[in-house]
């Protein structure tokens, strides 16, 4: 429990919360980026617990909720149509598509598969060479060194039936387009620590002295939440920004150079469409031209249209900051975890969930 029960100590959070309300004198408005941070946020109450001027509001921080519906739909057209062994970490498999989830198309009779690591899918290949076996590969740059190794391993041993079909999004070109976007006016940030944990803090730097701007990176405790919201708010009361680093125990500058090292061998940085946001510049991952070979987007000519995304969800102005997943019509009535209308109702990390399961207001 080391690292975990002393950061959700009581007496440090009334420290914190203390020391917030002493400081605060005027109204900011700070965005967590991380899902998981937003998930704490609501769960452990911190959101009940600031001081009024304080206004929280939640990111595009969850990878599962910004992946495209065309490519929800094309994970589901392989799966039905072509027969492929689709393998999906569990969070995919009831994002709805245009028709249906994976989920559906499960109990519909293909073979969709839930797996914990890119490598088991490498492992089904190799013991089914007359199937292809495609890995829905999903996340932020936390996820890209496993998935990157899926690959590798895949070409060391000539295993040619498998294919990843990306959709890694990055960070920090999120947090530019958020602070470009003129209905969030975001005035700090906290960034989401495990993503510097891999690739360090060098590229917050320039976003700070672009948008002049405090950003904090930050760990998902209560109490982390807490010393990094007051961070953010001790620099905004003095009018200073800074990149500040409240995860200092896990996040260290270079980041993780061998989990970087694998990630720059195998995949190029790329145009990224975001689901309920639009096209985000330089904003995600794709397999470097080398490894076409175990491209699933490469591999499979998808004959299918992209769909628009049901008028009834919001999730896109929940996800860019402007609405709070209780101000959307359907929250808690025509959308819910078990008939969602998007991808924020069901990921684990998605902000209408974490209202949906501890707090229907905020």
């Amino acid at each position: 429990m080391k690292f975990i029960s002393e950061f959700r100590d009581p007496q440090m959070v009334e420290a914190y919360l203390s020391e917030l309300h002493k400081t605060v004198t005027r109204p900011w408005t700070i965005m967590e980026v991380c899902g998981g941070q937003t998930h704490s946020l609501v769960k452990n109450g911190i959101l009940n617990l600031l001081p009024k001027q304080i206004t929280m509001v939640h990111g595009p921080g969850c990878p599962v909720c910004v992946t495209p519906l065309h490519l929800i739909d094309k994970a589901v057209w392989l799966a039905e149509q072509q027969g492929v062994i689709l393998c999906s970490f569990g969070d995919m498999l009831r994002v709805p598509g245009s028709q249906r989830s994976l989920l559906e198309a499960k109990a519909n009779g293909a073979d969709v598969r839930i797996l914990y690591s890119p490598l088991e899918a490498v492992n089904i290949a190799r013991e089914n060479p007359g199937r292809e076996v495609v890995f829905f590969a999903v996340g932020f740059e936390t996820t890209a060194p496993a998935n990157a190794l899926s690959v590798v391993q895949a070409r060391q041993s000539g295993i040619g039936n498998y294919s990843i079909l990306t959709s890694h999004v990055l960070v920090p070109p999120a947090i530019e387009a958020v602070l470009n976007d003129g209905e969030a006016r975001i005035q700090g940030f906290l960034a989401a620590g495990h993503v510097c944990t891999i690739m360090g803090t060098a590229e917050y730097y320039p976003l700070v002295e672009k948008y002049k701007t405090p950003i904090v990176i930050t760990g998902f405790e209560p109490v982390d939440l807490l010393q990094g919201i007051l961070m953010v708010v001790r620099q905004l009361e003095k009018g200073e920004y800074r990149l500040e680093n409240q995860y200092s125990r896990v996040v260290k500058p270079e980041g993780n150079p061998q989990a970087r090292k694998v990630i720059e061998s195998v995949f190029e940085v790329a145009d990224r469409e975001w689901r309920g946001i639009g096209t985000i510049p330089g904003s995600g991952y794709e397999l470097k031209p080398e490894f076409a070979a175990w491209d699933a987007n490469k591999k499979f000519k998808v004959p299918l249209e992209k769909a628009p995304e049901n008028p009834d969800c919001i999730a896109g102005l929940v996800l860019k900051g402007i609405k709070k997943p209780y101000e959307c019509p359907q929250f808690g009535k025509k959308c819910t975890p078990q008939m969602p209308l998007g991808a924020p109702m069901v990921s684990s990390e998605g902000a209408c969930a974490a209202y949906y399961h501890f707090s229907q207001t905020g």
